[in-house]
C-alpha cells in the first residue's frame, strides 16, 4: 500500500507541479485520486486541490512543503508529525 495518496483534478495546474514533485520524491509510491469522482471528496477537498494525504491523514494542500514532507515519510507509518 502507498502511503502518499494526491487528491487531484484534472486539468489542475497546480495538481500538475504536484503529481511532478511526487514523482521525483517519491517516484511509484503515490496513488493519484480525482477528487470529482467522489462527492464525499468534493466536499471534503474540492476547493484545495491538490492535497496530499500521508498514511491517510491531510499533509497539506495546494503546494507540497517537500522537505517537510520527505522528513514526514522517514517515520514509521503512525508515529507522531512535528
Amino acid at each position: 500500500m502507498n502511503r502518499l495518496t494526491l487528491i487531484s483534478r484534472t486539468g489542475c495546474h497546480l495538481c500538475e507541479e504536484a503529481e511532478q514533485v511526487l514523482d521525483r520524491i517519491a517516484a511509484g509510491r503515490w496513488t493519484r485520486v480525482e477528487v470529482s469522482d467522489s462527492i464525499d471528496l468534493e466536499r471534503d477537498y474540492g476547493d484545495r486541490v491538490p492535497v496530499v494525504l500521508l498514511d491517510g491523514k491531510e499533509h497539506g494542500y495546494w503546494r507540497i512543503e517537500e522537505e517537510r514532507l520527505l522528513r514526514d515519510m522517514a517515520r514509521p507509518p503512525g508515529a507522531p508529525r512535528l
